[in-house]
């Protein structure tokens, strides 16, 4: 078995035969790239996509705003598939993996997923969507939500997915913001062995909007009757014409928008484009994953994430891979399941959340003993920071002690991944997130906006020129957009979180507005969590703060254990260890022993619900949990 990835000193390092066949193997590409950062992506967009026209300007910038490929023209569909028709026409370009054991795996080939791409762009047209349009889709992880986001894409309709696990409530309000006036649906999916119905929730979301057609996909059922709003997927695409010629779209045109969580206010919708969008996609899948033609990627995140878009479905189609996506979730029926689909797919990349790490941990090793993950080549990281004990678990227990993990730092504003090592490169550090991409910049800046010293936690910022896959504003919101992003920090990306360098190599340390301020000194819940998740036999945590007479405030701990029930003594032993770890100020005034933390399907825990149990508030948002009745069990022991 080919080994990726050797041990040096207190690093890993690739080996040779990794830089065999790494995209990047020297680490000259990142001085490269920052003597002339515009220069470098110039080439990579001429080299990585198709362009119909070439643009007049590579950059240009007017803070909050800044452009890339001004005048340039192409469509996003044509990249994504039209150019691989030719050589990769029957390589399969999508694995669709159903949740119900009893189904079999669908694959569809470029050419299949072209033809119903095309009909479905006709579909759109049909009912009038035009160029600029927003269309709604709010699916789950079934073939038709690529189907459908890549019509957009051939229409030049910016789409707008919404998780299919968000309320009908959560619908409504992105529904009305981007005024779309079509919505992409389903009657349902399965979920842990059950039927999850969405029909239902978009009969409620859509009173009070602009929607005027519901295209519905019968995953559930075949014989449901709806009213005349109602059209059905299957059926209108049957009908269709195979052929949509692409509309040209100029580079800097919005290619989607994805709203940020918005259970507590009203949400962020987020703006891509698509050259600036596609370029960055295209290069970061293929150098940070280090795909080839016969790799097999999954990325474990839903659609309705901006993981999902970039490097569940973009970045490998751009890239002419093979994707794999799962309707269900990780355990059912059982803790076998994700390695059963590796093994079965024979996947290469493997890309998922610590959260999702530990939950295996968690239920045992014995669940991988069965399963080979021999084809296995780079696993990585995403969402959060992870924890050194995590990142061995999954280096010797998932990668077999032989795969480099990519643990990559990034946002839905981004676009793609910012920092992480690259595969040919390195290092690959334990709780190190690694370099800034080539062709960008970051550096730790202080409250006044100052760099501070090598090693000295801080803001992370980014520097101009902004990265070609950033966002291009809040969606008919240009005050939030600038308030948010550019107005603390001047003339700098503000990403709000905190962070470390040291060697040019970036640690994060977690949401700068997850700081607490405990006798006036800052402290980083997510350095919190990491030392209290070193202690052994502590699965997981979550670190929240509540307001103190004396010291402003102090951290409350919640904490699930790897096996055994809670004690005094346990409680009293932890909170030494955190002494020792960080120091007595960081000492948790009480720590909760419970079951389950509080999550969302792509794996982030909601402490926002924890502080609101806290402070006797009645929890929000409970409608993105994957677990709500974790709500409850946390609320008996308080």
């Amino acid at each position: 078995m080919k080994k990726y990835i050797i041990k040096k000193g207190d690093k890993y390092w690739p080996s040779n035969e990794i830089k065999k066949i790494a995209w990047i193997k020297d680490n000259k590409i990142y001085k490269q790239a920052d003597k002339n950062p515009v220069k470098f992506w110039d080439k990579l967009a001429k080299e990585g996509l198709i362009w119909e026209k070439s643009w007049k300007k590579t950059y240009i910038e007017k803070l909050p705003y800044f452009w890339w490929f001004k005048g340039g023209k192409l469509n996003f569909c044509i990249n994504a598939l039209d150019r691989h028709l030719k050589d990769k026409g029957d390589k399969t370009a999508l694995i669709w993996v159903p949740e119900p054991t009893s189904e079999k795996t669908v694959k569809l080939t470029y050419n299949e997923l072209s033809k119903k791409v095309n009909k479905f762009a006709n579909v759109l047209e049909k009912l009038g969507v035009k160029k600029g349009d927003v269309v709604a889709i709010y699916l789950p992880m079934i073939p038709e939500v690529l189907i459908a986001i890549l019509a957009c894409t051939r229409i030049g309709a910016i789409h707008s997915v919404v998780f299919s696990a968000f309320s009908a409530d959560a619908l409504k309000t992105r529904l009305q913001d981007g005024k779309a006036k079509i919505l992409i649906s389903a009657d349902g999916y399965y979920r842990r062995g059950e039927k999850e119905y969405l029909d239902k929730k978009v009969n409620k979301a859509i009173i009070g909007t602009k929607v005027r057609k519901v295209i519905i996909v019968n995953r559930l059922s075949k014989n449901k009757k709806y009213s005349r709003k109602f059209i059905s997927f299957e059926k209108e695409i049957e009908k269709a014409d195979s052929y949509y010629k692409p509309r040209m779209m100029n580079s800097e045109d919005p290619l989607f928008i994805l709203y940020t969580s918005g259970t507590t206010g009203k949400p962020k919708g987020v703006v891509h484009d698509i050259g600036g969008y596609a370029t960055y996609a295209y290069w970061t899948t293929k150098w940070n994953f280090n795909l080839h033609n016969d790799d097999v990627m999954w990325c474990t995140a839903d659609v309705g994430w901006i993981t999902g878009h970039t490097y569940a479905f973009y970045g490998p189609l751009l890239n002419g891979g093979t994707t794999v996506i799962y309707e269900g979730t990780p355990d059912y029926p059982n803790y076998n399941r994700w390695w059963n689909i590796i093994d079965k797919n024979k996947i290469t990349v493997f890309y998922t959340a610590p959260t999702a790490i530990r939950m295996f941990m968690k239920a045992g090793e014995k669940f991988l003993k069965k399963h080979k993950l021999n084809t296995l080549r780079i696993i990585g990281t995403v969402g959060e920071p992870i924890d050194k004990d995590t990142w061995e678990w999954y280096f010797k227990k998932v990668g077999k002690s032989r795969c480099p993990i990519i643990d990559t730092w990034w946002q839905t504003e981004t676009g793609g991944s910012l920092i992480n090592s690259l595969p040919g490169v390195g290092p690959f550090i334990p709780t190190i997130s690694g370099y800034s991409f080539p062709g960008t910049k970051h550096i730790v800046v202080n409250e006044k906006g100052k760099k501070v010293k090598d090693g000295k936690i801080g803001s992370l910022v980014q520097l101009s020129p902004f990265a070609p896959g950033m966002l291009h504003g809040i969606y008919k919101n240009p005050k939030k957009y600038k308030d948010t992003y550019f107005k603390r920090f001047r003339n700098k990306y503000d990403t709000s979180d905190g962070a470390y360098i040291k060697n040019k190599l970036i640690r994060i340390t977690g949401r700068t507005d997850d700081v607490i301020k405990v006798a006036g000194h800052r402290l980083s819940t997510a350095e919190l969590e990491n030392a209290i998740n070193k202690y052994s036999n502590i699965n997981e945590s979550a670190v929240v703060s509540i307001p103190d007479k004396i010291k402003g405030e102090v951290p409350v701990s919640f904490v699930v254990l790897k096996s055994g029930n809670s004690t005094l003594s346990l409680e009293k032993q932890l909170k030494k260890h955190i002494d020792k770890t960080i120091g007595p100020i960081a000492r948790p005034s009480k720590i909760y022993f419970v079951k389950e933390l509080p999550k969302t399907r792509s794996g982030k825990i909601m402490r926002r619900i924890l502080k609101n149990i806290l402070n006797k508030e009645k929890p929000e948002g409970l409608m993105t949990l994957v677990n709500p009745d974790s709500v409850k069990e946390i609320e008996k022991i308080i």
